[in-house]
């Protein structure tokens, strides 16, 4: 859901300082200057330490959800609040030559919580005011003018992403703590969030960013800057983001947490992503597209330097996995598929929707890499969640900061040396053509290993051996076979379970005492 256009260069964002200039060189004889009792002190320039402080202060008081929307733009629907449109010539954070432009979000149809926005320009922030010659309204007609203290929905930066002429969105920051940022021929797909309470329960909270501040870029800035205001009834939050634009685009981030009261399910870094259908996952095919998905993998870099592949699945009811965790070093939301004949859509261009890479600045301690997976009947809905838990629950009084780093990338294959699952499937465990009649709790699952040292090990292919196991079920047989194709091996797994148990299988390939590749991940349930 996006919004194009651009918002003009308002004259006066600016508030400079005006500070008398002291002499270079005082002569000796000359008295020393005495303090003006009637100056003004400088004030500070403002930056994160003070988006902490209102975080801090905001914290101490009951939660305040704001004032509604006004009537007409609260009943507005998706079709009429897209057709609200900024206008392309008022684009903000042209000045002084930036490559930088940002454009607003109108409030209305989801968006019921106007936000402020600040521009920090020579240190000094000042609201961008709302004023509707700033959008291009098209058929959506109103009886009376709408507050000019209204607000935004959000707003979005633009940059010469894929070519110096042209200003491409960059990132966008719009509905509760959401943001989304791209790369270099990148397309919108996962979201990002600032924070997560209560991911996937029927309580669910969600804080929103209710203020932002970005700083104006200087003339050929490489990155920009951008602080935002949390809040909930739970929470309050002090947010950080430098932003650089690139192929790989890299948000760096801080954050400082107040809690209002104890939080139980906190999830840090938390992602949101769309899982269809695929190739491990083929309960909906009727359709010409073969598979439909904003991500198909969670990969993690464990702490003890484990590398994990977990192919995402849309169950039949909602199922979340635990990765028990201490400092773990990474976690994603991956598309790993980059092949345009597995998706087959012309518009919507699945395989150019990135992979966001979490790395975890500092320690992070104990907890949990979480994978919530809900059922969806077609591709329209987000029904992935993957988040960090860390294992103490936030206490009221204690203030919690942590760090990270986002990477939106198309190309994952360097985070890590070795062997990649690039493909998993699943079958009934027979000989084709056989009629031999199978057991409801028997499955065969087909993982094809490539990439890493694997091409060189085909040529002793008998030293590899595939290293299974099962969880709450039994493995009736393992094996693998060359895949002269994908340069790599083909592993085989019978499992048989009782029915309506849930098995957690794991697997990897070695050769001696050496890991060749990353460990497969996957549960399964026997139908009962």
């Amino acid at each position: 859901m996006t919004l194009p256009d651009r918002r003009r260069v308002l004259a006066g964002l600016s508030a400079a300082l005006s500070l008398s200039a002291a002499p270079s060189v005082l002569l000796a004889q000359q008295p020393a200057p005495q303090p003006d009792p009637s100056a003004q002190p400088p004030q500070p320039r403002f930056g994160f330490e003070e988006v902490v402080r209102r975080a801090r202060e905001i914290a101490a008081v009951p939660y305040d959800p704001g004032p509604n929307l006004p009537e007409p733009l609260a009943r507005l629907d998706f079709d009429a609040w897209r057709d609200i449109r900024f206008r392309p010539d008022r684009a903000l954070l042209a000045q002084n030559g930036s490559p930088f432009r940002m454009q607003m979000f109108h409030p209305g149809f989801l968006f019921t919580r106007p936000v402020v926005v600040n521009v920090v320009r020579d240190g000094v922030p000042t609201p961008v005011p709302y004023a509707a010659n700033l959008f291009d309204y098209g058929r959506v007609k109103f009886d009376k003018p709408l507050p000019v203290n209204l607000g935004f929905a959000g707003f979005r930066l633009h940059y010469p992403l894929n070519d110096p002429r042209i200003y491409d969105e960059l990132i966008s920051f719009i509905g509760a703590s959401y943001f989304r940022v791209l790369g270099r021929e990148q397309r919108y797909g996962l979201s990002a969030r600032g924070l997560s309470i209560g991911a996937g329960g029927a309580g669910e909270e969600f804080p929103m960013f209710r203020e932002f501040w970005v700083e104006a870029p200087q003339p050929n800035a490489e990155r920009v800057t951008v602080y935002a205001l949390l809040d909930s009834a739970s929470v309050t939050g002090a947010y950080r983001f430098h932003i650089y634009p690139d192929v790989d685009s890299v948000v760096d981030f801080g954050a400082t947490l107040f809690p209002r009261k104890p939080i139980e399910k906190l999830g840090l870094a938390p992602l949101t992503s769309m899982f269809f259908t695929g190739e491990n996952d083929r309960r909906f095919h009727d359709d010409f597209r073969t598979e439909l998905h904003d991500s198909d993998g969670l990969m993690i870099h464990s702490g003890t330097g484990e590398w994990i592949w977990r192919p995402l699945r849309n169950p039949r009811q909602q199922a979340v996995s635990s990765f028990v965790e201490r400092n773990v070093r990474g976690f994603g939301l991956m598309q790993r598929d980059r092949v345009f004949e597995h998706y087959q859509d012309l518009d919507l261009s699945y395989e150019f929707r990135p992979s966001y890479w979490i790395e975890p600045q500092g320690d992070w301690g104990e907890g949990v890499v979480e994978l919530i997976e809900m059922p969806t009947t077609d591709e329209t809905n987000d029904n992935i969640v993957a988040l960090w838990a860390p294992k103490t629950p936030l206490e009221p009084g204690r203030e919690f900061s942590f760090s990270y780093k986002l990477t939106a990338m198309l190309d994952s294959n360097d985070l890590h040396p070795g062997g990649r699952i690039i493909n998993t499937y699943q079958a009934k465990p027979k000989a084709l053509g056989s009629g031999e009649p199978v057991n409801a709790g028997a499955r065969r699952f087909i993982i094809d290993f490539a990439g890493g040292d694997l091409d060189y090990h085909l040529r002793q292919p008998e030293k590899v051996v595939i290293v299974p196991s099962i969880a709450y079920g039994r493995i009736d047989r393992a094996f693998i076979v060359p895949n002269r194709k994908t340069q790599g091996f083909r592993a085989f797994i019978d499992i048989v379970v009782e029915p309506g148990q849930l098995a957690e299988m794991r697997a990897f390939l070695r050769s001696g005492e050496k890991t060749l590749t990353e460990t497969w991940s996957y549960p399964w349930r026997a139908e009962a």
